[in-house]
């Protein structure tokens, strides 16, 4: 089968949900017209990525949810968004997606916070992967710095999961290693990958995008997009079961991985 995916690439209005949700809108509309079933968002889309504001965090029966659910069902199409995310008094970088009747059917919490700038000092991390099934294919959401942690993948992997959606905000100091690990993950896990970047600069950095669908065998078949613009992909012979492509999994020996620490 094949499952037709937008990235959206662009870049947000600092802090302005109002503003970039309208782009929102619109990019669903021309995505809906060109057949895409799903159209994704890169990290905190709706007021551009910052490790250290709670500036419009909110529940996901809050604005920011409620826009992304309306432009899922009006469009008809399915939307991966991400959001600030406050619960139970704590600060979340959350993944929520909506199927095209404006349901949500996942939420996924980034697991490894961006120490660095000290995002680990403001948000609280997720500890569950989440895995969610759409016209019967299985789907997994990570969140940019989640990348560099090769587990997290093959969990979902073992989960039963054929590609995983990871919506970032990953500098253009760093754009070489977006794309090694968006191919190594493919790789090692036999697992289609989008990577969905933002572009642009705010105050916390310059992006330049590079969004792109990476196949099991390594291959970019769409992308990496430059500048702002919407990326079609493609991803064919899904499974309900997980992705196509082989892999070294079945020669893994965990049995001794363990008693070596």
């Amino acid at each position: 089968m094949t499952f037709r995916v937008c990235i959206v690439q662009a870049e947000s209005s600092w802090e302005n949900p109002g503003e970039n949700l309208k782009k929102a809108s619109f990019f669903a509309g021309k995505a809906a017209r060109e057949g895409a079933e799903l159209i994704c968002f890169s990290e905190q889309f709706a007021t551009g990525w910052n490790p250290s504001s709670s500036a419009f965090a909110e529940s996901v029966e809050g604005p920011i949810c409620s826009a992304f659910s309306d432009i899922a069902r009006d469009y008809e199409i399915g939307v991966l968004g991400s959001f600030r995310e406050k619960s139970d008094g704590n600060l979340k970088n959350t993944g929520v997606v909506f199927d095209n009747h404006g349901r949500i059917i996942s939420k996924y919490s980034k697991i490894h916070l961006f120490s660095p700038a000290g995002e680990d000092r403001y948000y609280t991390p997720g500890d569950t992967p989440s895995i969610f099934e759409y016209d019967g294919v299985k789907f997994g959401i990570a969140i940019c710095y989640d990348l560099r942690f090769p587990e997290l993948f093959l969990t979902y992997k073992r989960l039963g999961a054929g590609c995983i959606f990871v919506p970032a905000a990953w500098p253009c100091s760093r754009l070489s290693h977006w794309d090694l690990f968006l191919r190594t993950r493919a790789v090692e896990n036999g697992l289609f990958m989008v990577g969905i970047n933002t572009t642009g600069r705010n105050p916390v950095d310059d992006y330049c995008g590079g969004s792109m669908a990476v196949s099991p065998s390594g291959d970019i078949i769409s992308g990496p997009l430059k500048g702002e613009g919407l990326l079609y992909a493609d991803i064919d012979d899904l499974a309900a079961g997980g992705g196509s492509g082989s892999s070294s999994l079945s020669d893994r020996r965990d049995d001794l991985y363990k008693s070596w620490i």
